[in-house]
């Protein structure tokens, strides 16, 4: 088998709409209902699929529960700029910037949480992008 990327996750969460608003606020991303009614962030080619806790779609993770996630979304957005943004949204950052192994390069990163606790990483590809240097 020859997997070439990840063209979704899914989210548990708490509260859709307070998902989505943090998510279209603080990350830029997009939404996306189909025509079922299930809504979805879009961003890049992926997509993350929200399922609100206690209304999961089947076939589902065994233990689906809002908070379970560690995610890292690689950014173009120089990484000082990106944590003043998250800063200006009142969302407190728990780490960084801080110099950890990426699936490809090097990757500067700091992290935060969305409204269910899961911990979100923002980083960017040092060997991409000048502003990015491990020493910041």
């Amino acid at each position: 088998m020859d997997i070439s990327h990840i063209d979704h996750i899914v989210l548990t969460v708490k509260n859709i709409e307070e998902t989505v608003r943090f998510y279209r606020i603080v990350l830029g991303m997009n939404v996306r209902t189909d025509a079922r009614g299930r809504i979805s962030l879009v961003f890049g080619r992926q997509k993350i699929n929200l399922h609100p806790q206690g209304g999961e779609i089947d076939p589902a993770a065994n233990v689906p529960m809002p908070g379970a996630q560690d995610v890292c979304f690689m950014t173009k957005t120089p990484l000082e700029k990106a944590m003043a943004h998250v800063k200006n949204m009142g969302v407190p950052i728990i780490e960084g910037p801080v110099a950890r192994a990426g699936a490809r390069h090097s990757i500067l990163s700091f992290y935060f949480r969305d409204p269910d606790g899961n911990l979100i990483e923002i980083a960017n590809d040092t060997e991409t992008s000048p502003s990015a240097s491990p020493g910041v």
